[in-house]
């Protein structure tokens, strides 16, 4: 099989041919370039979404990543990272091993066709000159041998006619042999021609053409096996990185694998768990006797002599702290037992001794004691365990330059150890600095390890608290208005203050008359009290004062007789009355 044999009369054809071949192979080329265009794209994203989902660093997010479910989330994250390596690393072999070799070689194709078809096209212009020749040969001998004949013709007419001379009919006779002679030239030159143009076409068509065409299929055919070794190339590069995305999925899967869903539960309990034991059982208030609740509403002193603590006070807003809850006098009110008031006091979210301790915007204290009892330990740990790593690195630096100072010492030329002298002194200073803050948080430390209580613990405190013991009566948000402590651990003194006797408690509570009024204010904001002791206001609304800011940036304002609290100052206008002692406008 042969195109030169084959398809010899097939030239145009041919022609048109190789070029749809070199189209195909250009297109092939586009489709693959266009693939590593979109591998790139599609690791471009796969790596953007990666880290779209990443944790920022110094944030809420990190921390969450403490639990193995999103721990595996953040593997698979990664896992996706390198996933998106992996095309493109597709991208680059098919455009190292495809695209540009295809490129290449289809410029290399282009110039083989040329040059095959110039040589076709030379061999068929030399065959039509050839035929051109041919023609006007044999169009030269037809002519001599007509004119040659009527010569001829001529000069028998001259011989025949007896009037025409004898130079005349010699004249005829030498002029029909010129031209008998002329025929005999033009067929000779005629046969000469004739003979080499059937040669001349004899190669072309058997020897000249084959050739050529052989070309133009060998050159078509490693055309068809170059597109197909590309086709394969293409396939080879996809599958070498199948192993190392199967790798990627399989630690996708391992990250699945590992997920504990218990380890994760005992995570929340140990983020959340704030170390207090769930209040004791309510007792059993008898309210069938009149004396009975007459005494309790009166006196604490004689319901703990009788060994019923039947303590007692005006029930109101459940949200607010008890020492701030003022005695409703309306009969038509119910109160509510002082240890279920207790019991609410204990388990208050949040649990904060005095407002005094509230800043706007929940500024942390340094001893972490706006936290329960549980978390304000871990915080305490993590805090101690810092400075000691800071110490540590501190101790490192020192060792370092000590070392450096003997060397100098020993080599004075390599420098001057007095040069080290100050550094020294600053790192000594610096691992004193971090010694005495890391005391202070251990003995922090110290003090919630020390008071954290065993399970049935906080049971026996809390009764323990109704018990007759002697000790100083006062008012403890008072007190803690002076030192303000906002710690969900409650001090030794305050555990004294709150076991007080029961009369001195009532009394104090049931006699104490309403604060009188100082002012009023206009609510700048809105502002929802969310926490015990504070009070929801809306823009705009007007209320009286009856304590005015203490320096720490809350006032203490009424709605009416019995709605009470704090509110941030910087959310009020106040306008105190001119009479009141140290009367300013706060804004």
């Amino acid at each position: 099989m042969s195109w030169g044999t084959e398809l010899w009369d097939q030239f145009d054809n041919l022609e048109k041919h190789t070029q749809w071949g070199i189209d195909i192979l250009e297109k092939y080329i586009k489709f693959v370039k266009e693939r590593t265009e979109i591998e790139l794209s599609y690791a471009k994203q796969l790596r953007n979404l990666s880290k779209k989902y990443q944790p920022k660093k110094n944030s809420k997010e990190e921390e969450e990543y403490k639990y193995t479910s999103c721990r595996a989330f953040l593997s698979t994250l990664n896992e996706m990272n390198d996933y998106a390596g992996q095309h493109e690393v597709i991208s680059e072999n098919m455009t190292a091993q495809i695209t540009v070799d295809l490129a290449r070689y289809v410029q290399e194709l282009k110039q083989e066709r040329k040059s095959n078809f110039h040589d076709g096209r030379k061999a068929q212009q030399h065959i039509e000159t050839c035929w051109k020749q041919l023609e006007s040969s044999k169009r030269r001998f037809e002519r001599d041998c007509k004119e040659a004949d009527r010569a001829q013709q001529y000069f028998e007419k001259m011989d025949a006619d007896i009037n025409v001379t004898k130079a005349d009919v010699e004249k005829a006779r030498q002029q029909a042999q010129i031209r008998h002679q002329m025929a005999e030239d033009s067929k000779a030159d005629y046969s000469s021609i004739l003979q080499k143009f059937n040669q001349e076409q004899h190669e072309y068509y058997h020897t000249h053409i084959p050739s050529i065409f052989q070309k133009i299929q060998e050159m078509e055919e490693r055309r068809i096996v170059r597109i197909g070794e590309s086709m394969k190339t293409y396939a080879e590069v996809d599958r070498q990185v199948i192993p190392i995305i199967g790798k990627c999925l399989d630690g996708i899967v391992k990250a699945a694998e590992a997920i504990d869903q218990k380890n994760d539960s005992q995570l929340v309990i140990e983020a959340y768990k704030s170390g207090f034991e769930p209040p004791g059982d309510i007792e059993f208030e008898d309210y069938t006797q009149p004396m009975k609740r007459t005494v309790s509403d009166n006196s604490l002193s004689n319901s703990r002599g009788d060994g019923k603590p039947e303590l007692k006070f005006g029930g109101k807003s459940k949200g607010k702290l008890w020492p701030f809850i003022k005695k409703n006098k309306s009969p038509k009110q119910q109160k509510e037992p002082l240890s279920h008031r207790f019991n609410e006091f204990m388990i208050s979210k949040p649990k904060i001794h005095c407002f005094r301790s509230l800043k706007r915007g929940g500024a942390t204290p340094e001893d972490f004691s706006n936290l329960p009892p549980e978390q304000r330990r871990k915080k305490l740990q993590q805090k101690v365990d810092e400075l000691n790593k800071e110490m540590q690195k501190e101790a490192d630096q020192r060792d370092a330059i000590t070392k450096m100072k003997d060397v100098y010492l020993k080599n004075p030329q390599m420098g001057d150890p007095a040069s080290l002298d100050h550094k020294l002194t600053e790192v000594s200073q610096n691992i004193d600095k971090l010694r005495l803050e890391a005391q202070k948080f251990e003995a922090w430390l110290a003090e919630v390890e020390g008071r954290l209580p065993v399970r049935g613990e906080q049971t026996r405190r809390q009764s323990g608290m109704y018990d007759g013991q002697g000790g100083p009566t006062g008012n403890s948000c008072a007190q803690d208005r002076e030192s303000p402590d906002g710690s969900y651990t409650e001090e030794r003194s305050q555990e004294n203050e709150v076991k007080v006797l029961a009369a001195d408690f009532d009394d104090e509570f049931d006699d104490e008359e309403p604060l009188p009024a100082i002012g009023t204010c206009k609510a700048l904001y809105t502002f929802e009290g969310q926490n015990e002791g504070t009070i929801s206001v809306l823009e705009g609304e007007i209320l009286y004062v009856i304590e005015e800011d203490k320096g720490d940036g809350w006032t203490r304002i009424r709605r009416n007789e019995d709605e009470e609290g704090y509110v941030p100052t910087s959310y009020v206008e106040v306008y105190l009355d001119k009479n009141a002692k140290g009367a300013k406008t706060y804004i």
